[in-house]
């Protein structure tokens, strides 16, 4: 339900665009960061603390409210109990709407250096690694740091609070070392 009227939006909003570049902000828009963002904007988070009473602990609730998994699949769960409740055409503008920033965010911000930093090594038959570097925390406050490796050189090192974060960054560093 959420891919489809973001995806519709971006059809109808961006006539003249690429299949590949509504692609891409599409992926941008629906993915869990996004969704995740989107659920704190709507204090998703805190009706889910309201709404679990006192059926679980202080500290467990608040590290669960917090959590980006948790509030992204909250939102995405209570878009696909609207859809089965009132069907695609009432809440669709309605999702729109929750996500017009990240829209606009994926479309003017560069949003995926991994693709990009694939796409222009490609054109000279090269390619990229990333390798886990290291992994801190507990299991539900990962921080990674992860490297980009072109032709067995670090050229680019990268930390988030995910894998896919991390990689992100080191291959904004990589594009930047063989200048991109």
């Amino acid at each position: 339900m959420l891919e489809l009227a973001i995806a519709k939006e971006l059809y109808d909003r961006y006539p003249d665009a690429s299949e590949g570049r509504l692609a891409k902000i599409r992926s941008h828009v629906v993915s869990r960061q996004s969704c995740a963002a989107v659920a704190r904007e709507l204090n998703m988070g805190e009706r889910l603390a309201h709404a679990a009473g006192q059926s679980l602990a202080g500290e467990e609730l608040s590290r669960i409210v917090k959590s980006r998994n948790v509030t992204a699949a909250l939102l995405e769960a209570a878009i696909a109990a609207l859809f089965l409740e009132h069907g695609y055409g009432p809440i669709a503008p309605a999702i729109v709407a929750a996500f017009s920033d990240r829209i606009e965010y994926a479309r003017t911000t560069h949003v995926d250096h991994k693709t990009e930093l694939q796409e222009a090594l490609a054109k000279t038959g090269r390619s990229v690694n990333y390798i886990v570097v290291d992994v801190d925390g507990p299991a539900h406050e990962r921080h990674f740091s992860c490297a980009a490796q072109i032709d067995g050189e670090e050229l680019g090192a990268g930390t988030g609070r995910t894998k896919k974060e991390a990689e992100q960054e080191a291959a904004k560093q990589a594009l930047a070392a063989i200048g991109v």
